[in-house]
């Protein structure tokens, strides 16, 4: 995937997770590097259970699934 796509997938999925977490994006770099950082997350998770997704929608889904789950652990961690 090219570094436009990646950028691309991490807003999308950046913004969906902020929208989901917090009822509102984080803003546009924000949203993107959680996105990008969810991506890696989600596809490492995805990977471990032997989930596979193609195309861009695939890389969305599992990009949020991931932008969800590392925001709920900075929420955590910012709680302690």
């Amino acid at each position: 995937m090219g570094i436009l796509a990646w950028i691309v997938v991490g807003l999308i999925a950046g913004w969906l997770a902020g929208k989901v977490m917090k009822g509102e994006g984080y803003g546009i770099v924000a949203d993107i590097v959680i996105g990008i950082l969810g991506g890696v997350l989600g596809g490492w998770i995805f990977n471990a259970l032997g989930v596979s997704w193609g195309g861009m929608i695939g890389s969305i889904i599992v990009a949020f699934i991931g932008a969800v789950i590392l925001v709920w652990i900075a929420r955590m961690l910012k709680r302690a």
